[in-house]
């Protein structure tokens, strides 16, 4: 039975309001990491949500009860590089004991397709769920990408498939989010804002520019 992909769109006013900030041309680089630090929180707590709890026993300065914790899920953040890096801050925030891997890749201006440069991924890697970080979903190359790259890396390590992978961007165009979900339709996909379209050098309209180069301050 094929799957039926729903990426959930976080239409809370904190992130809105955020992300019409990071949308500013004036917004400074500064400004702008911060901001996507932030919304990267907010979102994080939403892609968290459905984390197992068990029931526990403490002790509290009253009485001892009985209470819930998350059950003992590993988690690991993989970043797109560079833009990505962005958002990784934000989450260790709520998930400190998470773990980071790194993926590099790179558009091919022409081609508009993903190169990967760089594949860095904790050893235990198969045994964690995994939520890779982007701020801007545009054709969804890279974010299909780099859930293969994971998938392919867990096949090696544990000789099955079976990865649970989410993937969480602040913008989306419509166009990626169609792409993604023909290929990967079983990972959960959170998204801050959907926008408009594409134009036709393969960038999301409205936007925010070029995520990477206004976190790092780079042209």
């Amino acid at each position: 039975m094929s799957q039926t992909f729903e990426p959930q769109i976080l239409n809370h006013p904190l992130i809105q309001h955020k992300i019409s900030l990071m949308r500013k041309k004036e917004t400074g680089s500064k400004d702008f990491r911060e901001l996507a630090s932030e919304v990267a929180t907010l979102m994080c707590y939403e892609a968290t949500r459905d984390l197992p709890l068990k029931e526990v026993t403490v002790e509290t300065p009253i009485c001892r009860c009985k209470t819930k914790m998350i059950a003992g899920r590993k988690l690991a953040i993989v970043p797109i590089l560079r833009a990505g890096l962005g958002m990784v801050d934000g989450m260790l925030t709520l998930i400190p004991a998470a773990k980071v891997g790194h993926i590099g890749l790179y558009r091919d201006e022409e081609t508009a397709k993903p190169i990967e440069y760089f594949c860095k991924l904790p050893c235990d890697i198969s045994e964690r769920e995994v939520i890779v970080v982007d701020p801007m979903l545009a054709t969804g190359g890279s974010a299909i990408a780099l859930a293969d790259t994971i998938k392919r890396t867990e096949e090696i390590i544990k000789k099955h498939g079976a990865a649970n992978i989410k993937f969480m961007c602040i913008i989306a165009a419509p166009e990626g989010l169609a792409a993604f979900g023909k290929v990967h339709p079983d990972v959960k996909v959170y998204v801050g804002v959907l926008d408009e379209k594409l134009n036709d050098r393969n960038y999301i309209v409205p936007g925010l520019g070029d995520a990477g180069d206004r976190i790092f301050g780079t042209k």
